[in-house]
């Protein structure tokens, strides 16, 4: 375990996950602190959390930056770990994350993602994201893909976070046209333009390089949905950019 002052905190950040929330705590209960940062939900979320006993924080969302920082200053380990409810951290990935903890070689991990879509996890169709680091003066930046700053890029774990992305087919588009519009007016607000030569390169751009590049043509089925989905989100965003411009948003 921890060595001597050593405690992990886990930071996990909710909005109706009634139905996720309970499993992901139940996966970091190893961490001395579990703080869940709620934005108001409407559903049992609230309930199940404080009943399973960790820290429940109450902030009306913004922007999914300001969410984390604020559950920052709330956190009292030496580490904090970022999970979202969807999230699960396996056995595996928790004898690494202690291991990582207690050797003190680093000040911070990324994780590896593969996203699960159409009941299979796509070990192509995946990210890499700092989500393990120590608690001196962490900060997010970005409205939307929030982002840690970091002077340099952390070394990858070993082993994989169970990470349940999708619903569905129609969670997954439902997902990405709710970035395209966080997206879209972020590039408004910065006097960013949407031409016809974007909306129609931009889309086939990302398919190509989703779907070959990444190769994600090896996830099969799932994978070519993943990637035709991917390429509608970046042709929704830049297709909202032009409404606010005409204001028929």
């Amino acid at each position: 375990m921890f060595k001597e002052g050593k405690k992990l905190s886990v930071i996990i950040l909710t909005y109706n996950e009634e139905f996720y929330i309970a499993d992901a705590i139940r996966s970091v209960e190893f961490a001395d602190e579990i703080i869940v940062l709620d934005s108001n939900s409407t559903d049992a979320t609230a309930e199940i959390v404080s009943n399973l006993g960790a820290t429940l924080i109450f902030r009306k969302f913004d922007n999914y930056s300001n969410q984390r920082n604020h559950a920052i200053e709330s956190a009292t380990g030496e580490w904090v770990l970022f999970l979202d409810a969807d999230e699960r951290v396996s056995e595996k990935l928790k004898h690494e994350i202690l291991d990582c903890i207690n050797l003190n070689n680093c000040d911070a991990f990324r994780i590896w993602f593969p996203h699960f879509f159409m009941d299979r996890f796509l070990f192509h169709y995946t990210d890499k994201v700092t989500r393990l680091i120590k608690n001196d003066n962490i900060r997010f930046e970005n409205e939307v893909h929030e982002k840690l700053v970091l002077k340099s890029k952390p070394p990858v774990l070993k082993n994989h976070m169970i990470h349940y992305t999708y619903k569905n087919l129609f969670h997954f588009i439902s997902k990405k046209d709710k970035y395209a519009w966080f997206q879209a007016q972020m590039s408004f607000e910065k006097g960013k333009k949407a031409t016809l030569f974007l909306l129609m390169f931009k889309p086939f751009y990302r398919f190509f390089h989703t779907y070959f590049i990444k190769r994600v043509y090896l996830d099969g089925v799932p994978g070519l949905a993943a990637a035709a989905i991917d390429a509608y989100g970046v042709f929704s965003r830049y297709a909202k950019i032009i409404l606010l411009e005409k204001k028929l948003e």
